[in-house]
């Protein structure tokens, strides 16, 4: 059944994941903080924009946010012009922001509150996953919130899991990052190592990725870590602030990171080769430098 959905926040994962909900055959009003993004996305699917995250939010049964950091859902939520302005009793509240579990927390007391559901659904799978409304979300909330919910979820998702309460959707989606920092630097040194004995990655790669060390960076990113490309997917300066989060919230819970630690600092290194859009996997750039 149709309803209305406000989407904030068209950025390379958001600018798909709100077409996938209008090709769904719901009424969707968008808002970008570039305007000219929200022009092109009305003239790409069906919908309309707002001037204002709540302009978008006015009557809108769920709202989704897919913005950068804490700072901006901290904007366009409880902002001078924010969704919490308009926001309609018994609503529905997503966020697909990959943000701290502390203002996940922080927006749930505030829906419940104010008569609304709230869940943090921050997602993987990169651009392509985005594009081709394949994601993984995370979710964290109430049950009703998520039964409510889910199928609109679904117009972009190959996999969705409500993982218990508020915040938890986030806490699931620092364990997603902490598994990949890890996974990409021992990729990354696998594939030096190679090339520096004289093997033939490709062939290397062929055999052992039907073995105990396949994993999907290897099989998404090693073609194009051996021919030495890295426009393909999540950015390095994304990932720092993701694993900066991660380092945080252990310096809360007492869990030890001294790999993600490690590899958040070759991350740094990636930087200041001027590698802040290059993809996750360029962290090999710094074995070959």
């Amino acid at each position: 059944m149709s309803c209305n959905v406000a989407f904030i926040g068209l950025g390379v994962m958001g600018y798909p994941m709100a077409g996938y909900i209008s090709k769904a055959g719901h009424n969707v009003t968008v808002y970008n903080r570039t305007v000219s993004k929200a022009d092109k996305w009305i003239s790409e699917y069906k919908g309309s924009k707002a001037n204002t995250p709540s302009e978008a939010a006015e009557g809108a049964e769920y709202i989704f946010t897919c913005v950068g950091n804490d700072n901006d859902l901290r904007e366009v939520t409880f902002g001078d012009s924010g969704i919490f302005k308009t926001i309609k009793k018994d609503a529905v509240y997503i966020d697909n922001t990959t943000a701290s579990a502390t203002i996940a927390r922080e927006i749930y007391g505030y829906s419940k509150k104010n008569g609304f559901g709230s869940l943090d659904a921050p997602v993987s799978g990169g651009q392509a996953g985005a594009e081709n409304g394949a994601l993984t979300v995370m979710i964290g909330g109430d049950q009703a919130d998520f039964d409510k919910a889910k199928d609109k979820i679904d117009c972009y998702s190959k996999k969705m899991k409500l993982l218990g309460g508020p915040g938890n959707g986030q806490l699931a989606k620092m364990v997603n990052q902490i598994c990949i920092a890890g996974l990409v630097q021992g990729l990354s040194e696998g594939i030096n190592f190679g090339m520096k004995s004289g093997l033939n990655m490709e062939d290397v790669i062929e055999v052992i990725s039907k073995g105990a060390a396949q994993s999907w960076q290897m099989e998404n990113r090693y073609k194009t870590m051996i021919d030495d490309k890295f426009e393909f997917g999540f950015a390095v300066d994304w990932m720092r602030k993701d694993l900066k989060i991660a380092l945080d919230e252990a310096k809360k819970n007492g869990s030890l990171l001294p790999v993600t630690e490690i590899v958040d600092k070759y991350y740094g290194e990636v930087q200041k080769m001027s590698g802040n859009r290059w993809d996750t996997s360029s962290l090999i750039k710094r074995l070959s430098k």
